[in-house]
């Protein structure tokens, strides 16, 4: 995981939206650690918050699409996504509509959320705008929080 945080760094604000896009797709990875290596470099804190909400965006609407594309057992099957996941994130987002998408940013349950409103046919626009808020959130957090130690 070093050598590719490492790597990602040097290709800068692109590293940071590729790295948003892995951490908000189905594939375990960690763009908050990219994001303050970054920072400590000397880079920009808001493009880089810009960057990493854009490509995290990305990949969790590259989630919904599968979803909404995708058969049960061909996400269990491929991306790995546990059912019991998508029990978890079907029940919280029960009722409650594609708002919901504002906890994409959860760690392990994000991934199962956006896919699991994908399989719900939930409301694009209104999914989008409730992603977007939601990583942008956790990336405002995250700068604040990293500024107080870098």
């Amino acid at each position: 995981m070093d050598f590719i945080v490492n790597l990602l760094s040097q290709y800068g604000y692109w590293g940071m939206l590729l790295a948003a896009f892995l951490a908000g797709s189905f594939f375990p990875f960690s763009s908050e650690a990219v994001m303050v290596a970054l920072m400590a470099t000397g880079l920009d804190p808001w493009m880089l918050m810009i960057y990493g909400t854009v490509g995290n965006v990305m990949g969790s609407v590259f989630n919904y699409c599968v979803g909404r594309m995708g058969k049960l057992e061909w996400i269990e099957k491929y991306l790995h996504v546990k059912k019991q996941d998508l029990d978890k994130a079907h029940k919280f987002l029960a009722g409650r509509g594609a708002w919901m998408g504002f906890f994409a940013f959860l760690p392990v349950l994000g991934s199962a959320i956006t896919i699991a409103l994908g399989l719900m046919r939930s409301n694009v626009v209104i999914t989008f705008i409730a992603i977007t808020l939601g990583k942008l959130f956790r990336y405002i957090i995250l700068i604040y929080g990293a500024g107080l130690f870098i």
